[in-house]
């Protein structure tokens, strides 16, 4: 326990998971935007223009070819780090010290850091469907 020389009152010291959950947050957010990237917008690309309009896209951008034989590895390191996001989101190691400022700066924070978290999630789930599940349903309404 640390004591606030202005108050008085004893202030718990900070573990460090604040940078910790910020950085995971936004690790979640950037390796699920890379699934769409690869996999998510070449298919719609494909469902909604058709092949030639994909032409024109790995024309402008060759690197998706090579981004997209790495898809595998893309979303497992994807959903690792969603996956660890979350658990120092929703189940941090210690609290947080927020009484100096009545506690409103990290209820803002911990509200930031779960709306990226699901921002994550739903990018992850969409790239997801449309890398390995869009496929399997269009053949299946065939």
């Amino acid at each position: 326990m640390k004591h606030s020389a202005n108050t008085g009152t004893s202030v718990s010291e900070t573990p460090g998971n604040s940078w910790q959950q910020s950085f995971s947050s936004f690790l979640a957010l950037f390796t699920s935007t890379g699934t769409l990237i690869c996999c998510a917008i070449p298919a719609l690309v494909v469902a909604v223009a058709g092949g030639s309009a994909l032409v024109s896209l790995l024309s402008s951008f060759p690197w998706l070819v090579t981004l997209s034989k790495y898809s595998l590895w893309i979303f497992l390191i994807a959903g690792i780090m969603i996956v660890f996001s979350g658990i120092l989101i929703f189940r941090p190691k210690g609290s947080v010290a927020c009484t100096i400022s009545g506690g409103n700066g990290c209820n803002v924070a911990g509200r930031f850091q779960k709306i990226m978290f699901w921002i994550s999630a739903i990018i992850y789930s969409i790239g997801l469907f449309a890398a390995y599940g869009l496929l399997p349903v269009l053949q299946f309404f065939e």
